[in-house]
């Protein structure tokens, strides 16, 4: 049986395989080596892709600036438990941007702890909001469809997915739910396996392909959906066993000696899982659920406000460009690790300002409300209406936004209704709430 599975939906193309660097030796006359090495200094981290059509230092000739630096590269190279198919380790470097980046992000979590009182209130909210985001954007990284609105609704009223794209949707939202819950487990294959049958639960075609690795008789491989052309070849199914556990040891800081640090441990896991490809299908969700994990693992704990997805799929085809420049440049995970933190960065300044602008709607609800007695989730609910006045609200809804028991929503909901801010009404065997007519003015005069 032969499978085809793709990086994503859109066309990417291989970058050029940079030239040898024996045969850049090589070439090179002796008496140029001091001249090429001084030429060399701190710069972007480009690959060949990159470099070769830009301006090379003077007096160098593009291969000649390329050889300076890789000869530069090698001299700090660390190398991680990863093997390609080849038996040859992947490495990675730490050049200046990534310190920096790392101390960002580090300071970034640390920023959060003085949240003010509404949003501390409304942290189950705030969880909901992003596991909705990274489980639509996550599923639209792989093909899903469905727009944002319909995805929320279904969500937020717990109504049975229609298409595939929906239960791709609903699967990606459990299994963040879920990883709250697993992030003080270690991995193991066990682990992974639950991921895997959590993100692609009745949406494989072949349903035995659930929570298991591929067989030898099911040849995957990621190509260009455009071109056909082959990206990239995983390893041979019988050595996911053993891969699995070396990346299993890795996460659980077993391997290798010396220290790593957690953020850049979680990024090259998401590449370790996205390189062995070990699944029929859903790699890049489970690659992606994995990266979650081992951030909450680690303390993160503001990931679990956080949708990486959201970024990249802003632009997914620079995503996919990472993983190649890593295979095409001698296993070299420095560029993958380069993007994630950059989009780690935006994340986090995406949920500041999320954050910024919700305080600033709270501060403005609260002049309203400041003399009437709601709770949080009330609140949270009214400022929600005051933008949307035609929104329908639902016992089941507000139970899953706030993450609270049935009858604590109805309560809310009823309380309101009683308070005349609220209209309801039965459709079915549902209630359905609605904010009433001019309920700014309403709110003003209580």
């Amino acid at each position: 049986m032969s499978m085809n599975t793709s990086l994503g939906q859109f066309t990417v193309k291989k970058p050029q395989t940079p030239p040898a660097l024996a045969d850049l030796v090589r070439e090179l006359q002796v008496e140029r080596f001091p001249h090429v090495i001084g030429k060399i200094k701190p710069s972007d981290y480009l690959h060949w892709e990159q470099l070769r059509h830009r301006t090379p230092p003077e007096g160098l000739t593009h291969r000649e600036w390329w050889l300076g630096i890789k000869l530069l590269r090698r001299g700090s190279r660390r190398d991680i438990p990863l093997i390609d198919c080849s038996g040859t380790r992947f490495r990675f470097l730490i050049p200046d941007p990534i310190p920096e980046s790392l101390h960002r992000i580090d300071l970034g979590m640390r920023g959060f702890v003085g949240l003010p009182d509404q949003i501390v209130e409304n942290r189950n909210r705030y969880a909901v909001d992003s596991r909705i985001e990274e489980a639509i954007t996550s599923s639209q990284l792989e093909g899903a469809t469905t727009t944002r609105r319909v995805a929320r609704e279904m969500l937020r009223a717990g109504r049975a997915p229609q298409n595939r794209s929906e239960q791709m949707i609903l699967n990606n939202y459990r299994t963040m739910q879920a990883i709250a819950e697993l992030k003080d487990r270690a991995l193991t294959q066990s682990l992974i396996f639950d991921l895997h049958r959590m993100v692609t639960e009745d949406i494989l075609d072949a349903t035995s392909g659930a929570g298991r690795f591929r067989n030898a008789d099911e040849s995957i491989y990621v190509a260009d959906q455009t071109t056909g052309d082959v990206l990239h070849r995983p390893p041979p199914a019988e050595e996911l066993p053993d891969r699995m556990q070396a990346m299993c040891d890795f996460a659980n800081g077993k391997t290798p000696d010396g220290f790593i640090h957690p953020v850049l441990r979680a990024i090259m896991l998401h590449f370790w899982l996205g390189y062995d490809h070990p699944f029929v299908d859903g790699n890049g969700r489970t690659a992606r659920a994995l990266f979650c994990w081992s951030m909450l693992h680690n303390g993160y704990w503001l990931f679990e406000f956080l949708s990486i997805s959201q970024i990249l799929r802003e632009a997914p085809a620079s995503y996919d460009r990472s993983f190649l420049y890593t295979e095409t440049d001698d296993n070299d995970l420095t560029y993958f690790i380069l993007y994630q933190l950059r989009v780690i960065e935006r994340a986090v300044q995406a949920l500041r300002d999320y954050i910024e602008r919700k305080t600033r709607q709270f501060d403005a609800i609260d002049q309203v409300l400041k003399s009437a007695a709601f709770n949080h989730r009330q609140r949270a609910l009214l400022s929600h209406a005051l933008r949307h006045p035609r929104h329908r609200y639902t016992i089941h809804g507000h139970r899953n936004s706030h993450n609270v028991v049935y009858q604590t929503a109805r309560t809310d909901l009823l309380a309101l209704q009683k308070s005349g801010l609220l209209d309801a009404a039965k459709v079915g065997k549902q209630w359905i709430f609605t904010p009433v007519e001019n309920l700014s003015q309403k709110l003003r005069e209580m």
